[in-house]
């Protein structure tokens, strides 16, 4: 098994030293400095390359720069999708957006994680775990999404909130840990 193969399947990995995984990431980087770089006013050419780095994505969607990523293959953004300045994703695993998501500044969605045991940890292994928004979701500013992490439809996130768990549908949900408040 490669280690992008261990990577998609949630296994511990090396990224570190693995040819491929390191030309994709060169590949991605790339194209995330390209588009952090293009006119604000050239959106078709910012669109352009946002296709480009993106795995999947629906026809209206917008991501103020800048924005950085692992490798763009694994991120899916619905429909009218909108993030503002300063967007993180380290895509190692999936990480998919529904329809109707919207994302406030300085905000990071991490499917990496590493191991506790020092010793493995100190090879460089890592792993990555699966991201998912739901649809109508609202994010606030400056919130990180940890690996493995579900978000239901209909949810709001506050900002400041480090989600460390899932959250269900139809909530308002902040804080550090991220906990429900209020259901909608």
């Amino acid at each position: 098994m490669s280690e992008k193969d261990k990577m998609l399947a949630g296994e511990l990995y090396d990224a570190n030293y693995d040819e491929e995984l390191i030309k994709e990431r060169l590949k991605i980087k790339d194209l995330c400095y390209e588009y952090n770089n293009i006119k604000p006013s050239n959106i078709d050419e910012r669109t352009m390359i946002m296709s480009k780095i993106l795995g999947k994505h629906k026809n209206n969607f917008y991501i103020e720069p800048p924005f950085y990523c692992d490798y763009g293959f694994n991120i899916e953004v619905g429909e009218n999708f909108y993030s503002n300045h300063n967007l993180v994703i380290l895509d190692g695993n999936k990480v998919i957006f529904g329809d109707n998501v919207f994302i406030a500044p300085n905000c990071g969605f991490y499917t990496a994680g590493h191991p506790l045991d020092y010793e493995r940890r100190n090879k460089g292994l890592e792993y990555a775990k699966t991201i998912k928004v739901g649809n109508n979701v609202w994010i606030g500013g400056n919130v990180v999404v940890l690996p493995g992490v579900s978000i239901g439809d209909n949810v709001v996130i506050g900002a400041g909130s480090v989600v460390t768990k899932d959250v269900p549908s139809n909530v308002v949900a902040v804080g550090n840990p991220c906990r429900v408040i209020k259901e909608l």
